[in-house]
């Protein structure tokens, strides 16, 4: 079964979001919107008292983080879109951010073009490109004939005070205003069941990707990580930051043994697989953030079988 990827209809998403109170639409009916505050901003009174040679910590964007979908449930009053395996951009109406809150080494040509609104999306090449994008993006110079093949796909308006199904809609007039080909909105559609939705995974998958965002049509734009943001995948992933490294033992003594990681609700656990011998000679370093498969999760919420999958280089 395949399904079409154009984006969601005003009428189906109307059909979706039923009586949203009239007032939380003109609540947003400005261009224009507060960009929402970044965690860990330092104050106007403390930087006075800094020293000059202090250099401060990025400012971390506050993102809205997608929990895992529970398979066989119904989507009904879900928007769904392909899962983008790209490099996560925030723009906050000024500067191109990665989740770290680093500054994205755009083209100018790049960021002038882009809307006043906050925009949430993933820099992106295509299909199975992710490590291309990661060497393009990490370069403090960037090099403008590699970003003309760049897109910015944007999913959200952070920080709007109206249900995500009208968050799209405006968001999609937001970008058609911008008249730029590389920025574009990611498709959304309605999937009328679990079977359906299945399918719909497995057609994605066998076509390149890597699986599937559902977001409820109803829901308001909120920090952190998301009940009503899910993602769906064949096998489960998530990014965590590593927070120390632990001494290997027996074949491993004098290298890596694990990766101490944090997760952003600030629960830690220790990642001891799916390393290359390469890697636990010259592990990523504290302070990165990397990617790990694993099976599910303990009723604490800690991962099981995990396994190393990739540093998320830059971000």
């Amino acid at each position: 079964m395949h399904f079409s990827r154009s984006a969601t209809s005003a009428a189906g998403l109307a059909l979706l979001l039923g009586s949203a109170p009239l007032s939380l639409l003109a609540a947003a009916a400005s261009a224009v919107v507060a960009v929402p505050a970044l965690n860990g901003a330092t104050s106007a009174a403390a930087a006075s008292n800094a020293t000059s040679d202090v250099v401060p910590a990025p400012a971390v964007p506050v993102l809205m983080l997608a929990s895992d979908w529970p398979s066989g449930e119904d989507p009904a009053g879900f928007l769904v879109s392909e899962k983008l395996d790209g490099v996560r951009a925030l723009w906050d109406g000024q500067t191109l951010r990665f989740r770290s809150g680093l500054p994205i080494a755009a083209p100018g040509w790049f960021t002038a073009a882009l809307p006043k609104a906050a925009l949430d999306g993933e820099l992106w090449l295509g299909r199975g490109r992710f490590d291309e994008l990661s060497g393009i993006v990490r370069h403090a110079e960037p090099v403008d004939a590699d970003w003309r093949a760049v897109r910015y796909m944007v999913f959200d308006l952070p920080g709007r005070p109206v249900p995500f199904g009208q968050r799209v809609q405006q968001l999609q007039a937001v970008v058609a205003q911008a008249q730029q080909p590389w920025l574009q909105v990611v498709a959304q559609q309605q999937v009328p069941n679990a079977v359906a939705l299945q399918a719909l995974l497995k057609q994605t998958v066998a076509d390149g990707g890597e699986g599937l965002v559902l977001h409820r049509a109803s829901a308001l734009w909120s920090p952190g990580r998301s009940t009503t943001l899910l993602k769906f995948k064949p096998v489960a992933d998530d990014d965590a930051r590593v927070v120390a490294h632990l001494p290997g033992k027996g074949r491993n003594a004098g290298r890596l043994g694990a990766l101490l990681l944090e997760l952003p609700n600030g629960q830690r656990f220790a990642l001891g697989s799916g390393f290359s011998d390469a890697q636990r000679a010259n592990p990523p370093p504290v302070g990165s953030l990397v990617t790990y498969r694993y099976r599910d999760r303990t009723p604490k919420g800690l991962p099981r079988f995990a396994s190393f999958l990739r540093v998320r280089e830059g971000e």
